[in-house]
């Protein structure tokens, strides 16, 4: 049975559920909520566990989990919103021509390879045909120890959907290339390169927020 047929089906029966259907009698065997469980406090096991995550929708809809890249002992992080189907496909970060342009922020303005910092998504997984009511809390936890194994001195988040889940308000506008505070660690929102794929002129704003990015770190050392 291929992935489309299984989907068709899976749809066809939350249609008849949505009618008052039931298909067996309901039991409890537990919570599957992520935050449940005792998460490991190792980055090979914690990626294993994510990797092997089949706790929410999303994970219909992925080829790959996309738990992140880089060095986890990187003192800068950056979050983007969700995977690309460009990562997902090539189960690779920095892909496509969105990754292109994250690449040369990090390499032509950071002055450091895109292998020196870390980066990873709110959830692991692509959302099936860019979903817009996307739920970021079905990853939360994984990302929210990734954060704390990595103990990153700057987060750059990538974009308001992420900016809003984070930091939960909606003025990114308002506060993008400003360092602001996520559980006491220092964070900056920045244009995601998606967006400045459609709005090309928004580039040099994120060039002079990058100079801010790199001068904090040049004062860490």
């Amino acid at each position: 049975m291929t992935i489309k047929v299984k989907n068709q089906i899976l749809k066809y029966l939350h249609n008849l559920k949505s009618f008052g259907y039931k298909y067996h009698d309901e039991f409890d065997i537990g919570s599957f909520d992520v935050r449940n469980q005792n998460l490991p406090n190792n980055f090979a096991e914690l990626n294993e566990v994510c990797t092997n995550c089949y706790l929410c929708e999303l994970s219909k809809s992925r080829k790959n989990v996309l738990f992140g890249f880089g060095n986890p002992k990187s003192k800068i992080m950056f979050i983007q919103d969700e995977p690309t189907s460009s990562e997902d496909e090539l189960n690779s970060f920095y892909v496509g021509n969105s990754g292109e342009i994250l690449s040369k922020m990090i390499e032509n303005v950071l002055n450091m390879k895109k292998e020196d910092v870390y980066i990873t998504s709110l959830v692991k997984c692509k959302s099936l045909n860019g979903a817009t009511n996307l739920n970021f809390e079905s990853c939360n936890d994984y990302l929210l120890k990734q954060i704390e194994l990595i103990s990153p001195k700057i987060i750059v988040v990538l974009g308001e959907k992420a900016y809003s889940f984070l930091l939960k308000n909606g003025e990114f506008a308002k506060n993008r290339g400003k360092i602001l505070k996520f559980n006491d660690i220092s964070l900056i929102p920045i244009y995601s390169p998606t967006f400045l794929l459609r709005n090309p002129s928004y580039k040099k704003e994120t060039y002079f927020d990058m100079l801010n990015i790199k001068q904090f770190l040049e004062e860490l050392n």
